[in-house]
């Protein structure tokens, strides 16, 4: 039978561990698409599975990789076809269902988006799910009645992958963008991507109070834990924030109080199980509202070698913006 190299992920005594391998298409799982990966991403998802720092990974052996820009081979769905160009993100894959980070992948036909012109394979996967996770945030944002003239939006953990698109994204539509980040060295990248304010990650890292000075109309937060909590105590009269990561912590120690007594809403992101339409709606909207020369200033190209490093430096909080994995 014919093999690939794919990046899996079993279990050990001690815990699990990552390897590039060759692996035999006749163990891939179910699935009405076979597709070959052409570009994917490393997300903060991919390098908890890789260096086990979570339990993302469900069952083992595991092919890791959350998403994919792809040609479809084969389909007996009804959407597709051979040589059809397509974006995958989330829905399990590497996690309970076989990733992404192989040489052929297969999936259910449902799973998938069309390519949106004038998206590349490469551009869309230097957006990848940091930066359609982004785009989920600010079209909550916009749902939520947080526009341009409402005033100053807070983006925590911005020189990260969701953090920097979610910066270009909302300096494109005319917000007003405060980053915060714990590496103040990449105050001039954040400003470059359109931020007119660079916090200190400190700043909002201490014991919330239940209401502090009202700072932000918005906020799109991927830390959790503190420092989400600063953000909605911090949030002005009727404002919101999104909530999409828990790079800090998966607790929330805050009070009711900026509910009750300011009206502030928390947005919840699911970017793994979002229905088609809004994942279409998504990338359509970064097909066009995202900057693609700031997009290029946030990138980083590398190979399918390369991922196991990178998934161990993205858990350190190690990585700017966005790495591009090529898929060979």
């Amino acid at each position: 039978m014919a093999t690939f190299k794919a990046i899996v992920i079993t279990k050990t005594e001690s815990g699990t561990a990552a390897a590039l391998t060759d692996f035999d298409e006749q163990d891939l799982m179910e699935g009405d698409v076979t597709l070959r990966p052409e570009w994917s991403t490393v997300n903060y998802k991919d390098g908890l599975a890789i260096t086990g720092k979570a339990p993302v990974v469900r069952r083992f052996p595991m092919i890791a990789g959350v998403d994919a820009a792809a040609t479809v081979e084969a389909s007996s769905h009804p959407a597709w076809k051979p040589g059809d160009k397509v974006l995958l993100n989330g829905w399990g894959c590497g996690e309970t269902h076989l990733g992404m980070y192989a040489g052929k992948a297969r999936v259910k036909g449902d799973w998938l988006v069309a390519l949106p012109p004038p998206l590349s394979g490469r551009d869309a996967m230097a957006i990848g799910s940091a930066g359609y996770t982004a785009m989920l945030c600010v079209m909550a944002l916009e749902r939520a009645g947080i526009g341009p003239g409402s005033g100053q939006v807070i983006v925590t953990g911005a020189a990260g992958g969701v953090g920097s698109v979610a910066v270009a994204l909302l300096s494109k539509l005319g917000y007003e963008v405060s980053a915060s980040t714990g590496r103040l060295a990449e105050t001039d990248y954040l400003k470059e991507l359109g931020a007119t304010e660079v916090i200190a990650r400190a700043e909002l890292a201490g014991p919330a109070r239940p209401l502090a000075r009202e700072r932000w109309a918005g906020g799109i937060d991927t830390v959790g834990s503190t420092t989400l909590a600063n953000v909605l105590s911090m949030t002005r009269r009727s404002g919101a924030v999104a909530a999409c990561g828990n790079a800090g912590g998966m607790d929330l120690p805050a009070s009711v109080a900026p509910f009750i007594l300011r009206g502030v809403s928390l947005l919840g992101i699911d970017s793994v199980m979002a229905p088609l339409a809004v994942r279409e709606e998504a990338w359509q909207r970064l097909a066009t509202d995202l900057d693609r020369q700031k997009l290029a200033k946030m990138i980083e190209e590398i190979d399918l070698v390369d991922v196991i490093p990178a998934g161990k430096k993205i858990v350190e909080g190690a990585v700017r913006g966005r790495l591009v994995v090529r898929i060979r």
